[in-house]
């Protein structure tokens, strides 16, 4: 029985050295450089113009300033709003900033 194991587990390490693929058999060790498509690809890639790096598009700021209010067509229209109904109620008082009103 033992003799039958021994047997048995060598020939485990046999078939597995033997299912080992040769070193440098890879395409990620040694790709091939040297081909038709990969030369046309190499090409291309060296025909584009250098330009400038986009920027990162998202949450970025488009004033100087990190203020609340834009420089855009709505943010003007949205002044002008503010600056009629002062015009209005010129004795108003004026609330206290994140406060409700009395």
């Amino acid at each position: 029985m033992s003799k039958t194991l021994a047997i048995l587990i060598a020939g485990f390490f046999a078939v597995g050295a033997y299912a080992q693929a040769p070193k440098g058999a890879s395409s990620e060790g040694s790709p091939i450089m040297n081909s038709k498509p990969q030369e046309r690809a190499e090409a291309k890639v060296d025909a584009r113009p250098q330009g400038k790096v986009k920027p990162v598009g998202g949450d970025t700021l488009n004033t100087a300033e990190s203020g609340a209010i834009g420089t855009g067509p709505s943010a003007a229209a949205g002044q002008k709003r503010e600056a009629t109904r002062n015009a209005k109620h010129p004795n108003r008082k004026m609330n206290p900033q994140g406060g409700t009103p009395n």
